[in-house]
């Protein structure tokens, strides 16, 4: 377990309020307009930003040439399967429900973690894995009926998922010698030429100038997702354990379904308010400091 830096918990609220209210904002921005293009135009609009952040900070644009293969990868499995599929499927499901199906990512991490790279989980964390597990249920309580008529938008999140659990794992064990904002600023330019090339053979002719209104989704997604929260996530990632930086953003379903449903009028359920419940206590097994911290913290010092 690991106890966080202020710092950190600061980095994690904005992540959560920035994600959360992302995804009715995103059902909003794809709704009657490509969702390719629309990943694609926020990019390009965010990466110039990302770019001079780099710059204000005077962080170093170089990359080794030896580690661009293992870029390559992080890339695939942090940015390019989550972002392509994410926003094609959440055509096909309500704002909220695809935020659930999406962060089931924690689960498969652990799970991930523990078959994978042989990561030992103290009983604690296993205890957060099932809250989570059964959160996530109960929000999709009363989905189940619809989505077993959408299986391809289910599918499509929940390979998103699972690939994001293991690009969080790659990214803990990385070995790229470079700062994470040069490695985050890399992997947006790789993905916004995908999304690129993906909108050009697939939404040409689906291309059409976006509303007032369209124009909002695409700077909130453009300066908060893609210039913000994505980079704030993979130095997290890269800096905390895995079921830590995965567990501690769970409250981002439930900020998605309860701001869809305050802006698209979705209803809320019983179900809905205890897997509020179980998702505090998910995020509470992962951020409360271990018990020996806790003693070193509240113990008196010295002269």
């Amino acid at each position: 377990m690991h106890a966080l830096s202020r710092q950190q918990l600061s980095l994690l609220v904005m992540i959560t309020l920035v994600w959360g209210l992302n995804w009715p904002i995103m059902k909003f921005g794809v709704t009657g307009f490509p969702p390719l293009t629309f990943r694609t135009i926020c990019m390009w609009l965010g990466v110039p930003v990302l770019g001079a952040f780099l710059r204000w900070r005077r962080v170093s644009f170089t990359l080794p040439q030896a580690h661009w293969r293992e870029l390559l990868l992080l890339t695939v499995f942090n940015m390019l399967f989550w972002h392509t599929l994410a926003i094609l499927a959440i055509q096909s499901l309500s704002s909220g429900r695809a935020a659930i199906l999406g962060y089931t990512m924690p689960v498969f991490s652990a799970v991930i973690g523990s078959l994978w790279y042989s990561q030992r989980l103290v009983p604690r964390a296993w205890v957060g894995v099932a809250a989570a597990a059964l959160g996530v249920l109960l929000l999709l309580w009363h989905e189940f009926t619809s989505l077993s008529g959408r299986p391809l938008g289910v599918a499509m999140m929940l390979v998103a998922a699972a690939t994001w659990a293991v690009g969080t794992q790659m990214m803990r064990r990385t070995r790229i010698e470079a700062p994470t904002l040069t490695i985050s600023f890399w992997m947006t330019v790789i993905t916004t030429l995908w999304m690129t090339a993906l909108s050009l053979l697939f939404e040409r002719g689906d291309w059409v100038a976006p509303s007032p209104a369209q124009w909002g989704a695409i700077v909130y997604n453009a300066l908060g997702v893609f210039a913000f929260a994505q980079v704030a996530w993979l130095m997290l990632a890269r800096e905390l354990p895995p079921i830590a930086s995965t567990l501690s953003v769970m409250f981002i379903p439930v900020l998605g379904v309860f701001s869809g449903a305050w802006w698209l009028g979705e209803v809320l359920h019983w179900q809905d308010w205890a897997a509020v419940g179980l998702v505090m206590a998910s995020i509470a097994t992962v951020l409360w400091p271990p018990r020996s911290t806790a003693a070193r913290v509240a113990a008196p010092r010295g002269g």
